[in-house]
């Protein structure tokens, strides 16, 4: 009878264990030499749901150019205003569409007068043309020539459904003190029992994801191990927003080898910059303009990760370009001024 007992609770055991696999079959595609560990790995099933997630809308097509300004016809368009009104109104339509469906017109303009500003997503809306056209001239190094629209965060919803705030403290009882987000899985860092809140830290503030020693001996490391779990629930976040596993960047053998890795690794490191300069840039100052009920939990405003844009996919909308459509939310490629720590450093930048 016990040994049944044991049998029966051994095999609820393994059920409850099964329960975090995925189910075969998986595929998985090759990404570097055999033997070597570097692979895709792919859920068929998943990758179902995420073509439904990143289909581009009809396009409307290109407006002609031609024809009045929208600055003289209509009254404080004060970003888009070298627009033709026939560009100007496409893009008007297309962007309800993206952002706001079931709301309309109405959701930034005030029905009696269209040219006021006394609703605060006008404004908002306003500093995201900027940003989308700053994002598309000076981010070329990310965006390369694809670029993005609003859509390619909003997919139909007035906020972003992945963005991101900063965690109210979590204090712990007796020794525990600051919890530092631990041991509070979210599904922006997959899940992970690590810091659920590495954002702050290195798409919001100028901080290296640095923790990896270049010695056998600790000569001078002094990183900590609440460092490397903040770096890894980042590098997690990456992997989940992009739906890629850590070989997508980095080589097997060597994960702080930038000479040896993936041509995507630099890619993802300018990616880590755009975003500190758009939460910064054109996020922060909006934090007055939004509503007590829009802003976080320690009352700061919705700011944008990886998976704001990438929603599952390497590529947003699976590499689909909206540009042709809408020329003007981008033009000339403009140099970006990153800040690169070029001080000696005693560990390996892993992004």
């Amino acid at each position: 009878m016990k040994n049944r007992l044991y049998s029966l609770a051994a095999l609820c055991g393994l059920v409850v264990l099964l329960t975090a696999c995925e189910r075969p079959p998986i595929d998985s595609t090759q990404l570097g030499f055999r033997g070597t560990a570097m692979a895709d790995i792919k859920n068929p099933r998943t990758e179902a749901t995420l073509v439904n997630l990143n289909k581009a809308p009809a396009s409307m097509g290109l407006a002609p150019a031609e024809g009045d300004k929208a600055g003289k016809v209509y009254k404080n368009v004060q970003v888009l205003n070298n627009l033709s009104v026939a560009q100007f109104t496409t893009f008007m339509v297309s962007m309800s569409s993206w952002v706001a469906p079931a709301e309309g017109c109405t959701y930034c303009h005030n029905p009696a007068n269209f040219a006021e500003d006394s609703k605060y997503t006008k404004i908002v809306a306003r500093k995201m043309i900027q940003m989308t056209q700053g994002i598309n001239t000076g981010w070329q190094s990310h965006v390369k020539e694809t670029g993005v629209t609003c859509y390619t965060c909003h997919r139909g919803n007035n906020i972003p459904q992945n963005v991101w705030f900063k965690s109210p403290e979590q204090a712990g009882g007796h020794m525990l003190g600051n919890l530092n987000g631990q041991n509070d899985p979210k599904q922006s860092t997959a899940y992970t029992s690590m810091p659920n809140e590495p954002f702050s830290k290195y798409i919001l503030e100028n901080n290296p994801a640095r923790i990896q020693g270049q010695t056998f001996l600790p000569t001078g490391n002094k990183k900590t191990i609440q460092e490397t779990e903040t770096v890894y629930s980042f590098m997690n976040h990456l992997s989940k927003s992009l739906g890629v596993n850590c070989t997508y960047c980095h080589n097997s053998r060597i994960f702080s080898d930038w000479d040896q890795s993936r041509p995507q690794r630099s890619q993802a490191w300018h990616a880590i910059q755009m975003l500190k300069d758009v939460n910064n840039d054109y996020m922060l100052p909006l934090t007055s303009t939004f509503p007590q009920a829009r802003l976080g939990p320690t009352g700061d405003v919705a700011k944008a990760n990886c998976a704001t844009c990438h929603q599952g996919v390497n590529k947003p909308l699976y590499g689909v370009s909206m540009l042709s459509d809408y020329p003007y939310l981008t033009g000339p490629k403009k140099q970006q001024a990153v800040v690169i720590d070029s001080g000696k450093s005693t560990s390996v930048a892993m992004k």
